[in-house]
């Protein structure tokens, strides 16, 4: 496995590859790996010849300068756990070659009506640091296939929209959300959790859940009332929780044959999110 973090020796060795007819499939990553980024890897190789990974902590999507500095930061670990996974090669770009006169200078790539709600509405400009640094990402390692979460899924629809808007020849594959045993989705902002609040946590997916078994399209309103005071109740303080429409965000209607829910919410200074898809009844 390679390591690199500059982006003309990166672009040699893909090139390498794709002249022998090899497919790259890139998984985009903040580091602090855990096993929902090594399934994530895991279902990359199933989809091409070589995979990559990329490690970057990206200011550009942070609302805040205290959530920047207190994002983990494991590189070394980190390596060691793709070499276990048998990656081809990681990239490690610096921000200073990504963003090379300065993070204000640097051009945004801004997608509009799927980011004006939900976590667009309360991380303003994230979904612009998002696909500003995932559009930097495609042009250097002009992968063939780019797996993402599903567990991010409105970034995962923005992604997908910026990919059709900028005529990118690549295909977005959504992976699966992997759960702890009690149904919390994994993240790497869970670390910041404390004992009791990881008690807590897990009312997340189980309100999720809920939703589904009781779901009417009559009952969307009272259904999102309800959970959120459930989550209220045990502590949490809730931005959002929806149900709407999988293929655009909004409400559903009676063309709507996949339902999303939605939710993020805070517990103490860390901030989840979570979804749970289903096809209408």
């Amino acid at each position: 496995m390679k390591v690199y973090s500059e982006s003309e020796l990166i672009r040699e060795h893909i090139n390498l590859w794709k002249s022998n007819g090899e497919k790259i499939v890139l998984v985009p990553t903040m580091g602090h790996l855990h096993k929902g980024h090594a399934s994530l890897i895991e279902l990359a190789k199933s989809l091409g010849q070589r995979v990559l990974v990329s490690i970057f902590v990206n200011p550009l999507q942070f609302n805040q300068e205290s959530d920047f500095t207190r994002y983990p930061r494991t590189l070394e670990s980190d390596i060691e756990q793709l070499l276990t996974l048998n990656v081809d090669a990681v990239f490690t770009p610096s921000t200073e070659s990504l963003y090379p006169h300065g993070i204000q200078s640097a051009p945004k790539i801004i997608i509009p009506e799927l980011t004006e709600e939900f976590d667009g509405h309360y991380r303003p400009r994230h979904f612009e640091g998002v696909c500003t640094v995932v559009c930097k990402l495609f042009n250097i390692l002009t992968p063939d296939v780019v797996v993402f979460g599903n567990k991010d899924y409105q970034q995962l629809l923005i992604i997908r929209r910026m990919v059709d808007d900028l005529n990118f020849n690549i295909d977005i594959v959504a992976g699966n959300t992997e759960r702890e045993s009690d149904g919390l989705a994994m993240s790497s902002r869970n670390t910041h959790l404390t004992p009791d609040q990881r008690v807590v946590a897990k009312h997340l997916y189980a309100n999720l859940t809920q939703v589904k078994t009781q779901f009417l399209p009559s009952e969307v309103l009272s259904l999102e009332s309800s959970a959120r005071a459930n989550l209220e109740a045990v502590g949490m303080t809730v931005e959002y929780f929806s149900i709407r429409d999988a293929v655009n965000l909004q409400p559903i209607d009676n063309n709507t044959k996949n339902v999303v829910v939605l939710t993020a919410a805070w517990l103490g200074d860390t901030r989840l999110i979570d979804n749970i898809l289903f096809p209408m009844p």
